[in-house]
C-alpha cells in the first residue's frame, strides 16, 4: 500500500465507476462488493480505516438473541446466515464461541432454552451447535467466576467472536487484492455535481493539503453515524436519518473470565442484553445504549454507563471488578435510523436502510458489522442501476477475506494476520531486534510496527496501537508507555524527524488517557 503511488492514480483524470465514502464496516464492505464485480473502485476515509465504532463493537458477529426476544425473527434470520458465511470467508479472524445464560429463576430454564432452540432452527446448516441446558455444576464447569448463590443452572449456545478492526484491514487488502484502492486520511469535502446530479467528490489530503476533484459514476455514501454530514454537502435541509447512540465497554484481566465461555446476561435493568466475553486473554464487559445529541470520533463513557457495567458485573462474578481493575475503556457510536415515534435507542431497529437521494447520491445507513457484507451487496446493486453501470452478480458469499487461513489458535497474537503470518515471520528475520515484545503486558512485537507502516497503511501511532494491534483496548498504560518505542519505529520506515515522533507520542498520549478510568 504504497500511499504517493495511490495519490497519483487521484490526480489522473480517470472516471470511477464507484466511489465510496467511508473507511468502516460498511463502507469497506460496500468497497470490497463493488470490486469483486469487477466495477473500477475507490474508497475515501477522513481518519483511519474503523477509526470509528467499527473498531469499538462488542467483538461479536451474532444474529442478536435480543431481537429473537423482540420478534424480529427476519433480522435474525439473515444476521445468522451472515455469520456463517463470513466465519467461512474469514476463519483466522472469526471463531466460534460458546456463550452461556446462567438461570437464577425456575421459569428462565424453558423460557430461555426454547428461545435458543428456536436460534438454532434459523440457523439451519450454517448453525455453529446446538444449545442445550446445562446443570448447575456444568455451569460452574462452563464459567467458574460466575455467581454461585441461587443458581439452577445455565444454557449455552453458539454464537460467533471476531477481531473487529483487524477484519476490517483485512477487508481493506482485499480490496486491493481485487484491484481496488483505499485511501485513509483524505477526507471528502465536498461533492461535485453536473446537471443537478452528483458526478464526483473533492477531497484532501490531510498529510500534504493536497487537494483533489475526482469524477464517479456512483458516489456512495457509507460513512456510518456521520452519513447526515455527507448528504448535507448536497441537501444542507436534508432531514436527519441518524439517531445516535453510545455503546461503552470495560476491559479486565482474563482471570475475571477464566476458561473458554462468555456469559450472556438477557436482560439488564435498561432492557439490554449485557456480555462479559474473553477476547485476547482480557474479559470484555459490556455494553450501554445512551442516546447522545450527536457523533463525535472519540466518545467518552458517562460515569452512570461505567457505574452500570460495574454493578451489573458484580452481580453476576464472584470477583466483583472495581474501577482499579479496568485495563481500558473504550465506547462506540450505533448509528442508528432514526425513529419519527421518539422510541429510546434500545428499541430502535439495528437493520440498514438504503437512501437514494434525487441528486443521485446514495447512502447506506445503519446495519450492524455482522450483516456488513449484505449491506454492501444491496447497495453495490442500486449503485449500479442508478449509475447505468452494467448488472453483475454478487460473489461475495464464498470470497475469501485476505488472509484467509483454515485453522489457527484465536488467542496466538498472529493468528489475525492468517497466511501473512508467514511474511511476517519472514519479516521478522531482517532484524532481531524487530522480536522485542513491545511492552512485557501486550502480546505484541516491534516488527508488528513495521509490518502495519509497510503493508497495512499505518500512518500514526494511535493506527498501531489502537487497530494494527489492539494495545489501546488491551490496555491503555501499557500502550501509553509502548507509544515512544512506536513512534520511533515509525519514523523510521516514514522519514520522519524527532519533532513528529514527539508530537505523535504527545497526541497518542492524550488521547489514551479517555481510555482510563481516574
Amino acid at each position: 500500500m504504497k500511499r504517493n503511488d495511490l495519490l497519483l492514480q487521484l490526480a489522473s483524470d480517470r472516471v470511477w465507476d464507484m466511489i465510496v465514502i467511508g473507511g468502516g464496516a460498511t463502507g469497506l464492505g460496500t468497497a470490497v462488493e463493488a470490486a469483486s464485480r469487477g466495477y473500477h473502485t475507490l474508497l475515501l476515509e477522513r481518519g483511519d480505516f474503523a477509526q470509528g465504532t467499527s473498531s469499538r463493537s462488542t467483538k461479536l458477529i451474532h444474529g442478536g438473541v435480543r431481537y429473537l426476544q423482540q420478534g424480529n425473527l427476519s433480522m435474525v434470520l439473515d444476521a445468522l446466515r451472515e455469520r456463517g458465511l463470513l466465519i467461512r470467508n474469514a476463519p483466522h479472524l472469526v471463531h466460534n464461541q460458546s456463550f452461556v445464560v446462567p438461570l437464577y429463576d425456575w421459569w428462565e430454564g424453558p423460557f430461555y432454552g426454547i428461545g435458543l432452540k428456536l436460534y438454532d432452527i434459523l440457523a439451519g446448516r450454517l448453525g455453529l451447535g446446538p444449545s442445550r441446558l446445562l446443570s448447575r455444576e456444568e455451569t460452574l464447569l462452563q464459567i467458574p467466576t460466575v455467581e454461585p448463590l441461587g443458581l439452577r443452572g445455565g444454557v449455552i449456545y453458539h454464537d460467533g467472536q471476531f477481531d473487529d478492526a483487524r477484519l476490517a484491514i483485512s477487508l481493506t487488502l482485499t480490496l486491493t487484492d481485487l484491484g481496488g484502492v483505499a485511501l485513509n486520511y483524505l477526507p471528502v469535502t465536498g461533492i461535485i455535481r453536473e446537471v443537478g446530479f452528483v458526478a464526483g467528490v473533492e477531497a484532501q489530503d490531510t498529510e500534504s493539503g493536497r487537494l483533489f476533484r475526482i469524477k464517479g459514476r456512483a458516489v456512495i455514501n457509507a460513512a456510518g453515524p456521520f452519513v447526515d454530514g455527507v448528504r448535507r454537502m448536497v441537501d444542507p435541509e436534508a432531514r436527519e436519518l441518524i439517531s445516535p447512540s453510545q455503546g461503552v465497554h470495560l476491559v479486565l484481566d482474563g482471570s475475571f473470565l477464566p476458561g473458554e465461555s462468555a456469559i450472556m446476561v438477557p436482560h439488564t435493568d435498561d432492557g439490554r442484553v449485557l456480555f462479559a466475553v474473553p477476547w485476547h486473554g482480557r474479559t470484555i464487559v459490556g455494553t450501554t445504549d445512551t442516546p447522545i445529541p450527536t457523533a463525535t470520533l472519540e466518545p467518552r463513557p458517562l460515569p452512570e454507563e461505567i457505574d452500570f457495567l460495574l454493578s451489573h458485573a458484580a452481580r453476576y462474578l464472584t470477583r466483583h471488578p472495581e474501577r482499579s481493575d479496568v485495563l481500558s475503556v473504550f465506547a462506540g457510536i450505533r448509528p442508528l435510523i432514526r425513529s419519527d415515534a421518539g422510541s429510546d435507542t434500545a428499541s430502535l431497529s439495528r437493520d440498514h436502510t438504503l437512501l437514494v437521494e434525487s441528486s443521485g447520491l446514495i447512502t447506506i445507513a445503519g446495519g450492524k458489522w455482522t450483516t456488513y457484507r449484505k449491506m454492501g451487496e444491496d447497495t453495490v446493486t442500486a449503485a449500479a442501476q442508478v449509475a447505468g453501470l452494467d448488472e453483475r452478480p454478487s460473489v461475495t458469499a464464498t470470497l475469501h477475506i485476505h488472509g484467509w487461513q483454515v485453522g489457527g489458535d484465536p488467542i496466538d497474537p498472529l493468528q489475525v494476520y492468517g497466511c501473512d503470518g508467514v511474511k511476517l515471520e519472514q519479516l521478522l528475520t531482517e532484524n532481531p531486534d524487530w522480536r522485542a515484545a513491545l511492552h512485557p503486558r501486550l502480546p505484541y512485537c516491534v516488527g508488528e510496527v513495521v509490518w502495519g507502516v509497510r503493508y497495512e497503511g499505518a500512518r500514526t501511532v494511535e493506527d498501531i496501537l489502537a487497530r494494527r494491534t489492539r494495545a489501546l483496548l488491551l490496555d491503555a498504560r501499557a500502550a501509553i508507555t509502548a507509544a515512544p518505542a512506536v513512534a520511533a519505529v515509525m519514523a523510521q520506515e516514514l522519514g520522519q524527524d524527532r519533532v513528529w515522533q514527539e508530537s505523535q507520542v504527545a497526541a497518542f498520549s492524550k488521547l489514551a488517557s479517555g481510555y482510563l478510568l481516574k
